[in-house]
């Protein structure tokens, strides 16, 4: 742990431009007492000087086109296979009312990230896209993750850069950089051993950066992993910003563990607590000294979470959603939907500005 002196002397550095070491990273999250509040301070002075006090927000909509998955993560609680009552795969005309109707929303961006269907290929994941732009042209097609990619380039006999190409040829303007969870392989062989290891997740990644598509960027944390492990990720993430340039954000993930495998086999803990996902935060507004937003994901974190986090580096309160499948099925509650109104009563709460922005931050 870190002594307080020294705590309040590595913050002024940090405040002052001083690039955090992994070692140092490790021992902020690692904090105890008052320290805590120190970086959550600090982090909060660091957003201020890199982005100001507005919040920002998407008028966004998910759409979940199939939970049949040929992998078994241990974290999710989604994925279904064929013959389970529940398993669904939805079909061209489902998917474009789902696309006219958040355009009847006002909604200016859609997100869709499904499970890996046994009979997808190249030309699915492409015709998704298809769809939509056809239902919809002008929205912001937020879509796919690098596991999906590597997934449809396998089952059409393609490289990922051409996967990628043809994404972008379908219409697809930025990639979901989710299925990274904790880029630390000895990690991902516990949790999600039938997924891409860290080092094609950042090869795609770093693709798409080139073809000029930009992605988020996410980790998945309080399950099996090490603070240790934590910060190895956020170098990793902050090594592919410092050559590309290509991430738009940084979303931590919490884990939702009521219903996941992992956690009823009794492999992970319940779930990151409260000092957890604070530092989560602040550590991340102070490491990722190359990111200008940090997202908050209200559906893990819950309101009033939320809203604490907006004092530890988030400036970004993410999407309206108004549809959401993956977090609820893990045990999630109140996922479907946050009204702009909501996010704007505990924004001015906090003496700060709601402001609705595109996927790609410009200001609406």
């Amino acid at each position: 742990m870190v002594s307080g002196i020294r705590t309040t002397t590595l913050l002024a550095d940090v405040l002052a431009g001083h690039r955090l070491t992994g070692d140092e990273g490790l021992e902020l999250l690692s904090a105890r007492g008052r320290e805590i509040w120190e970086i959550t301070s600090a982090a909060d002075a660091a957003r201020e000087q890199r982005v100001g006090d507005a919040v920002t927000y998407v008028r966004n909509q998910n759409i979940n086109v199939t939970n049949l998955c040929v992998n078994s993560c241990g974290f999710c609680g989604f994925s279904r296979k064929p013959g389970d009552a529940d398993a669904f795969c939805l079909e061209q005309r489902e998917v474009q009312e789902k696309a006219r109707l958040a355009g009847s929303r006002g909604v200016t961006e859609i997100c869709t990230v499904s499970g890996l269907h046994p009979d997808f290929s190249a030309d699915s994941y492409t015709g998704i896209i298809d769809w939509i732009r056809e239902a919809l042209p002008r929205v912001h097609i937020h879509a796919s993750n690098p596991m999906e990619v590597a997934y449809g380039a396998q089952k059409s006999g393609i490289t990922t850069r051409e996967m990628l190409e043809r994404l972008k040829d379908a219409g697809l303007n930025s990639l979901c950089g989710t299925a990274a969870e904790i880029l630390v392989d000895g990690v991902r062989r516990v949790i999600c051993p039938g997924k891409i290891d860290t080092a094609t997740w950042e090869r795609i990644i770093r693709e798409a950066h080139d073809l000029g598509i930009p992605t988020t960027a996410t980790i998945m944390y309080g399950h099996v992993e090490s603070a240790a492990d934590q910060i190895r990720h956020l170098s990793i993430i902050r090594d592919i910003q410092d050559d590309t340039g290509g991430f738009t954000e940084f979303v931590p993930l919490s884990f939702i563990h009521f219903r996941t495998p992992l956690y009823r086999s009794g492999l992970a803990r319940p779930g990151a607590t409260g000092r957890e996902d604070i530092l989560m935060y602040a550590v991340s507004r102070l490491f990722l000294d190359n990111f200008d937003h940090i997202q908050i994901s209200w559906v893990k974190l819950g309101l009033k979470m939320a809203q604490l986090a907006l004092l530890a580096g988030a400036n970004d309160l993410g999407g309206t959603l108004f549809e959401e499948s993956i977090s609820r099925e893990a045990g999630a509650s109140d996922t479907e939907y946050l009204d702009p109104v909501e996010m704007r009563r505990i924004v001015e709460d906090l003496g700060r500005n709601l402001v609705q922005r595109t996927t790609l931050y410009g200001r609406l």
